[in-house]
């Protein structure tokens, strides 16, 4: 914990206090204040979900709209406007979300609401503002990161008073997922449930309150499953499914049986044959089914591996970031993407009950291709400040950095000599 040096005492939880070991690595991993490697792995991903989009999609799209290429048109018009948004973004000051934060939650909460009443249902929810697109549902869930990250960062000196940590923020989730779940999108709601529950443990929530925030969540699924035409639909279906999979929902046992052809490599690139067949939504929510059946099990395993880099260096980010308010905003970020990956992988292999939710950057979308590429933007940006900043030259991806523990010490930044002790006490 502690150590001393000369009168003083060094502090050995801080990470700058911690040399890397390997510091010509880490400064060859930053150019510029830009992390090289997820700006390579972001560009991999999206390079690779054009591939799939349109090796998917090229079936579908000529018996819905006549043309074997529109899907996969509409998906390269979104990746330019998504790629504005996070180069934008990139550059645009975190620090600035201070202001902005409410107003664009407001917006947010607005165009939820706004869902409701253009009733544009598909697949038998309403989530969508113009013809099956523009789902204010995946913007809450990067809004909801933004604002909690501020929100946290503000507050983080009472969350241990429940009265300013778990009600306000059980009060904040419950609204904005109320009106997500009303449309229905049940993979939304708990995905924001999650989301703000990591976040506060990130914040140095209180104990107590995290495990009360836990059973709450279990009390909130229980209710969802019972009350929710949608969850319960899915829990029967998946639990019969979990045991014997030729009882599981013929979504799923579709899905499996694209991973069964295509074995451990594959059947090749474009040939799969469950997405003409009758796989539901192959290049959307079944996307990683067509993976497994065109490149194989490993083909499968080194796209969920280019995801465990991306929350390497999201989290690298995090313990370099300049300030408690980058750490949240790229731990909440990089754990957002990650996590929305798993769940639509564990559900295409019967390990979770069907969610519905996109595979970032890889399934068609234009929604979900925004919010992604919007996160990355922001993941640069507090990249660049932490690197610019002459404090944090010295930590890096190595140090281990205890982002809970940020708002429970203060840090100055020389010596300095406590009233009745002739001893120094040095943070580093």
């Amino acid at each position: 914990m502690f150590s001393k040096m000369g009168n003083g005492i060094v502090d050995n939880r801080d990470p700058a206090a911690q040399t890397s070991p390997f510091p010509a690595l880490q400064r060859r991993l930053i150019i510029l204040g830009i992390d090289l490697p997820l700006v390579i792995v972001a560009l991999i991903l999206v390079v690779f979900g054009l591939m799939m989009v349109y090796s998917a999609s090229t079936d579908f799209s000529l018996r819905v709209y006549g043309s074997p290429n529109q899907i996969f048109i509409r998906q390269l018009e979104v990746l330019l406007v998504a790629t504005v948004i996070g180069v934008g973004l990139s550059i645009f000051d975190y620090h600035l979300w201070q202001k902005l934060a409410l107003p664009a939650m407001l917006v947010t909460i607005g165009l939820l609401i706004v869902v409701l009443f253009i009733s544009d249902e598909r697949h038998g929810a309403v989530r969508t503002l113009w013809q099956g697109s523009i789902q204010p549902s995946e913007l809450a869930k990067l809004m909801i990161i933004i604002y909690l990250s501020v929100w946290l960062n503000n507050k983080r000196e009472y969350l241990a008073d429940v009265k300013f940590g778990l009600i306000p923020l059980g009060g904040i989730l419950g609204f904005v997922g109320g009106l997500i779940i009303i449309q229905p999108d049940v993979s939304a709601v708990l995905t924001i449930l999650v989301i703000g529950g990591t976040m506060f443990f990130l914040a140095g929530g209180d104990t107590r309150q995290i495990i009360y925030m836990v059973l709450m969540a279990f009390f909130v699924g229980f209710l969802i499953v019972v009350f929710s035409d949608t969850g319960s639909r899915r829990l029967a279906g998946f639990l019969p499914g979990l045991f014997d999979p030729l009882k599981a929902p013929y979504h799923v046992r579709r899905s499996l049986e694209a991973f069964y052809r295509g074995g451990w490599f594959g059947v090749g690139l474009g040939n799969a044959d469950t997405k003409v067949t009758g796989l539901p939504v192959p290049h959307t929510d079944s996307i990683f089914a067509v993976v497994g059946e065109e490149l194989g099990v490993f083909g499968a395993i080194a796209l969920a591996g280019l995801y465990l880099v991306l929350l390497w260096r999201g989290l690298s980010i995090a313990m370099r970031a300049k300030d408690h308010l980058g750490s949240l905003l790229a731990a909440g970020l990089s754990l957002w993407l990650v996590m929305e990956a798993l769940i639509n992988m564990l559900v295409m292999v019967n390990l979770l009950p069907f969610a519905g939710n996109a595979l970032p950057f890889i399934s068609a979308g234009g929604s979900n291709l925004l919010v992604s590429l919007a996160a990355i933007g922001m993941l640069i940006n507090i990249s660049r400040l932490a690197s610019g900043s002459k404090n944090n030259e010295e930590r890096t991806y190595a140090s281990v950095v205890d982002l809970r523990g940020r708002n429970r010490r203060r840090r100055v930044s020389g010596a300095r000599r406590p009233a009745g002790n002739s001893a120094q006490i040095q943070y580093r």
